[in-house]
């Protein structure tokens, strides 16, 4: 009895201190937050999205087992929760451990054989405070960057897919593209900017759509060169990769010509300002997309060539509308394409083709007899002035085309019924189904064409708010609004989501007086970062507006 006893009380006090010293333990570990569960052992770190959502990708499918977390070199710190970003990362794992954030002496390192990074390498050591290395070796406490082959590394590998693992005291991005790896970058930088740091475990991340963006109405209102800059690195911060420069209307021509400087308005931006706007765009992986809308609104072209305005028959002119009977207006659009090409390097091109005023009429044919002879001469004596126009916006296409640029143009300069069609390859840029002649979405989709999305119920800023138009909060695109809500507010069936190609929030400056630049701004910056949580994810985002306009406050407050 004495000898059992004696061991009893040898055993609690062993335990004692056992657990005293484990408790010093853990209030030794800077950042440590928990203890691990009393038997020791690390559970299953499960992977989730932020919203909570089951994950998707490869080893989470029906009958596979989830992959355990990388061993950590200590228990004692709680499961990490995903980074707070806009938008939300679609993946996360969940690990133990110290996590990252920036410190003294650590840098952003480019790897050896993914030097095309460093100027993402570059803009985030600046952002972050941190030195910057190519072609070294990453240590404790250093980020580094990387492209993967494609189907290669632990995250997707889709275009501008990217995996950002967290372990060891190092952060790692990956993807298989350079804009893959800035967007990682941005998550990085959000995570720092809300939390201060970023938690232990892998993110993996790509967007839901291809095409994200910004259209700018810089025809009827100037905006300063520095504006739209700034609102580059607002989109960049949200993912966003396209911005759409409209800078040809009735008011305004706003880019600098030296083929016809007779054309261009004061003020306006010069040649050397537009490659500033498009150098700092391709650092940001974001393709400015130029329109030269006709064959209408091109009044402040027409204001310097009025022998190519169109006049109906009774001799009156058409606003903004050339007449595209006459070779001459053809010539001049196509110089003006010409011209611009090389300073637009990005691979799409709106072409316009939106309310060509003789098609607005009852009877165009009656209207304009010169352009309903054109058109039988051109296709035959079925011909109407709607076939010329369709002739017109192929023939632009033609122009643009063998430069390698994908043409665009809106929904309503598209028509059926003709003896000629628009050319196939011809992407729809959806904004209304309320023009005269102009279809609802669900026919250009089983035709195949491909269609991006400019919803005018959800995504038009319109200065002034004429036309029934109120200006978005935001509120409506985030809790209501999917790239397949196209029209109104019902989606067009999912079985066409591989055809929507994506959308731009567009700001017309219909009465270009109404609000400063520094207003819309401000007007935008909400519904942008609405439209980037929805074009990134398209499932139904969990937090609350309230929260989600808080964390755009932390995370993307835009300039």
């Amino acid at each position: 009895m004495h000898q059992s006893a004696q061991h009893a009380a040898h055993g609690v006090h062993h335990r004692i201190a056992t657990a005293t010293a484990a408790a010093l333990l853990v209030l030794a570990v800077p950042g440590c937050a928990g203890a691990a569960p009393d038997d020791g052992r690390t559970p299953a770190a499960p992977a989730t999205s932020p919203q909570g959502r089951a994950p998707t990708g490869p080893g989470t499918g029906p009958g596979t087992a989830p992959a355990p977390p990388a061993p950590t070199p200590t228990t004692s710190y709680p499961l990490s929760t995903a980074p707070t970003t806009v938008p939300a990362v679609r993946e996360h794992t969940a690990a133990r451990g110290p996590g990252w954030k920036p410190a003294p002496g650590a840098r952003v390192v480019v790897a050896a054989g993914s030097p095309g990074l460093a100027d993402e390498g570059r803009l985030l050591a600046g952002e972050l405070g941190l030195g910057f290395a190519q072609g070294a070796g990453a240590g404790p406490g250093d980020v580094e960057l990387a492209l993967t082959a494609a189907g290669t590394g632990t995250g997707t590998a889709t275009p501008e897919s990217y995996t950002l693992t967290v372990r060891d005291g190092r952060a790692t991005v990956t993807g298989p593209d350079e804009a893959g790896v800035f967007y990682g970058t941005r998550t990085l930088k959000q995570a720092v900017r809300t939390a201060g740091s970023i938690g232990e475990g892998t993110v993996a991340d790509r967007p839901a759509k291809p095409h994200r963006g910004l259209n700018l109405d810089i025809a009827r209102k100037h905006f300063t060169a520095g504006w739209i800059e700034d609102r580059l690195r607002q989109m960049a911060d949200l993912k966003l990769n396209r911005l759409g420069l409209h800078f040809s209307d009735d008011q305004a021509f706003r880019i600098e010509s030296t083929g016809h400087p007779e054309i261009v308005s004061t003020p306006h931006l010069t040649k050397a300002e537009l490659r500033r706007i498009t150098d700092l765009a391709a650092r940001l992986h974001i393709e400015v997309v130029p329109e030269i809308d006709s064959p209408g609104h091109l009044g402040a072209v027409l204001r310097a060539h009025p022998q190519l305005q169109l006049r109906d028959v009774n001799g009156r002119a058409v606003k903004g509308a050339v007449d595209i009977s006459n070779p001459a207006a053809a010539r001049l659009v196509d110089e003006l394409l010409r011209e611009y090409l090389p300073l637009f390097p990005g691979k799409s091109w709106h072409l316009g083709a939106d309310e060509y005023q003789a098609l607005v009429v009852r009877d165009p044919e009656a209207s304009f007899p010169q352009l309903a002879r054109a058109a039988r001469e051109r296709y035959g004596a079925g011909a109407r002035v709607q076939d010329l126009a369709t002739g017109w916006l192929n023939d632009r296409a033609a122009v643009v085309r063998p430069a390698g640029r994908q043409p665009s143009a809106w929904n309503d300069g598209f028509f059926t019924g003709g003896v000629t069609a628009p050319a196939r390859d011809i992407h729809v840029e959806y904004w209304t189904g309320k023009e005269i002649g102009a279809r609802p979405p669900l026919p250009y989709l089983q035709e195949g064409r491909k269609v991006i999305n400019l919803n005018d119920e959800y995504l038009y800023y319109v200065l002034g708010e004429p036309n029934e138009f109120t200006y978005p909060t935001g509120e409506r695109i985030y809790e209501e609004w999917t790239p397949l809500v196209l029209r109104g507010s019902t989606p067009v069936p999912a079985r066409y989501q591989p055809q929507v190609l994506g959308a731009r929030f567009a700001v017309w400056c219909d009465l270009a007086g109404s609000q400063t630049q520094d207003q819309v701004a401000a007007g935008i910056r909400l519904p942008l970062a609405a439209l980037a949580q929805k074009v990134w994810d398209e499932r139904p985002p969990v937090p609350s507006w309230s929260r989600f306009t808080a964390l755009v406050d932390k995370a993307a407050p835009g300039r």
